[in-house]
Formats: C-alpha cells, sequence, structure tokens
C-alpha cells in the first residue's frame, strides 16, 4: 500500500511540475509579445485546463461567427431550418473583406449549408450576412445567453449598421466580443456534438476542419499537406489591423484539446503571415500540444460526411 501511494505521489508531483512548466512557457511567449494576449486552453481527456487572462473581455473579429455557425445547426436539428433551403446572395449584403461572393452576381441562390461552409472556410463576410438575414442574431445572442456565456455577444452585420439598438459596449468591441473561456465553451459545445445530432455535429466539425486560412493555430502543430487529408485541427480565425484570433479543436492520440487564442493592440499590424501575433499563436498552440499529447495530433477520418 506505501508503494501505492509513493506512486502516486510521485505521479502527481510529475503532472504538477508538467503543468507549472507549461504556465511558465506560455507566459515567457506573452511577455515578449509586443501587444496584449488572452488565452485558454482545455485538454477534453483530462480537465487541465492553462489560461492567461482567460476571461479578459475581448474583440473577437471574425471568430464571432462561430457562434452563428452553430446556432444555424440547431435551428436546423429542430427542424426550422434545412440545410437546403435556398438563401439568395442580394447585393445588400455584399461586402469588403475576406471572403468570393462579393466578386459573384447578384441573384445567385446558394443552399444555406453552402453560405455557412463559406462563412468558416473563408470568413466570407457577405455569406455572414445571409447567414444572419436565415439565422437571426437575436436567436444566437439568446443561445449564447442559455449556455450561461455573459461576455459573448455578436452585435451586427459586416460592414453594415445596425437595424437594433445596441448595447453601450459597442464601440469598444465592434463586430462581436467574448473572453477565450467563452468562446473555447462554443467550440468543446460543437466538438462534443451538444446538440444531439451526430450526422449534424459530423458536418459541423468537417466543415470547420477544412479551415483555408493555416498561419495561426495549425502553424507548427500540424505540418503534412492535409488537402488531401482531414485535418487534425478546426478552428474559425479572426483578424483586424492590431487583432488576430483563433479558437480550435486539435485531435489528438491522446484526447482532443481546445485552444482559444486572442490577441490585440499588436505593434505588428501587417496582413502577412509572418504577422508576429500569428507567430505567436501558433507557438503557444505548439507549447500546450507538445505538453499534453507529445506534439502528435491525428489527421485523417472520412473524406466527407455521409448525407
Amino acid at each position: 500500500m506505501r508503494r501505492i501511494f509513493a506512486v502516486l505521489f510521485v505521479f502527481a508531483l510529475t503532472v504538477s511540475a508538467a503543468a507549472q512548466d507549461l504556465q511558465k512557457q506560455l507566459e515567457t511567449l506573452v511577455a515578449s509579445h509586443q501587444g496584449k494576449v488572452a488565452f485558454f486552453a482545455k485538454n477534453l481527456a483530462t480537465g487541465a485546463t492553462v489560461a492567461v487572462d482567460a476571461d479578459k473581455p475581448v474583440q473577437t473579429a471574425s471568430v464571432i461567427k462561430l457562434p452563428l455557425f452553430l446556432q444555424a445547426f440547431e435551428q436546423v436539428k429542430a427542424g426550422k431550418l434545412h440545410l437546403d433551403d435556398k438563401v439568395e446572395l442580394a447585393k445588400a449584403n455584399q461586402v469588403a473583406g475576406s471572403g468570393v461572393l462579393p466578386f459573384l452576381d447578384p441573384g445567385l441562390k446558394l443552399t444555406l449549408k453552402d453560405t455557412l461552409t463559406l462563412m468558416i472556410m473563408l470568413s466570407d463576410n457577405t455569406a455572414t450576412n445571409m447567414s444572419i438575414d436565415a439565422v437571426g442574431l437575436k436567436a444566437t445572442n439568446q443561445m449564447l445567453a442559455d449556455m450561461g456565456l455573459k461576455n459573448t455577444y455578436f452585435y451586427k452585420k459586416v460592414y453594415k449598421k445596425a437595424v437594433e439598438p445596441l448595447p453601450a459596449d459597442f464601440k469598444q468591441f465592434g463586430l462581436g466580443k467574448t473572453t477565450p473561456r467563452e468562446m473555447a465553451a462554443v467550440m468543446e459545445y460543437i466538438y462534443n456534438c451538444k446538440i444531439d445530432d451526430q450526422k449534424l455535429c459530423d458536418q459541423m466539425k468537417f466543415i470547420l476542419r477544412n479551415q483555408q486560412y493555416r498561419a495561426m493555430i495549425p502553424r507548427y502543430i500540424e505540418l503534412p499537406d492535409t488537402s488531401e487529408d482531414l485535418s487534425a485541427i478546426g478552428d474559425k480565425i479572426g483578424a483586424l489591423d492590431a487583432v488576430r484570433n483563433d479558437v480550435a479543436f486539435v485531435i489528438t492520440p491522446k484526447g482532443t484539446i481546445v485552444i482559444s487564442a486572442f490577441t490585440y493592440e499588436n505593434q505588428d499590424q501587417s496582413w502577412t503571415a509572418e504577422n508576429k501575433a500569428e507567430i505567436l499563436i501558433g507557438k503557444m498552440a505548439k507549447a500546450v500540444v507538445d505538453s499534453w499529447s507529445g506534439g502528435k495530433v491525428t489527421t485523417g477520418g472520412e473524406v466527407a460526411p455521409k448525407n
């Protein structure tokens, strides 16, 4: 019995030392960054967490599209919407920024699924406005409130004036606000299939695992070409001149990890893959995955979910 207690004691010390080492690595990375960082990660297999200012309300940029994506699938589950519903491209919804729909002719009809796919994979702003028309911001924000997320809010359409009165903090946050811990909860909700429909969950995760911008969380932890194989990482990015954000689930042989990284007031406001905030997020994600899974991730799976 004494031997068992001794082994357990040594194991607990080892786990504690590893956790402290990871925390120190992250804090060192943050301290060297010319900007501000809020970060949260959770090991879904063990429940372990690591955090740096994880409850700080921050600008989401396009990461706020993730709750809209979830609410769309909630409404599909409830029968209020269908993935094959037609959504028409209207000139009033065409806006600048990321995506391809601003360059296509109005009148084009897409399915709701296609519109949501463009919103996530390409962060298409026009597709986002179309999705808002179909899904609704009121329903999205009510879902977030029902989830107990008190600091996550989607304010308005992208590059459009609000049609309803906005909360007083709108000017501080712009498109949306959240905290790293709360947005991690949204991603965990999706990954753990809390909508209780495996087919729809597979669709959501497949879209997220085909995110086209790979320079933040995936940067140093997924080196093989995933253009013909399913990525281990499903994520939603967001970027403004002084903001770089990425929230992801990372599938590893030792269990899935959720990483929620937000940077703001960044001195480097360049729009290249060598942006220092993007590199920082990549290094922080690598530190977490190295600590919790030995640096290994699990690619592959079905090429596409079955209809």
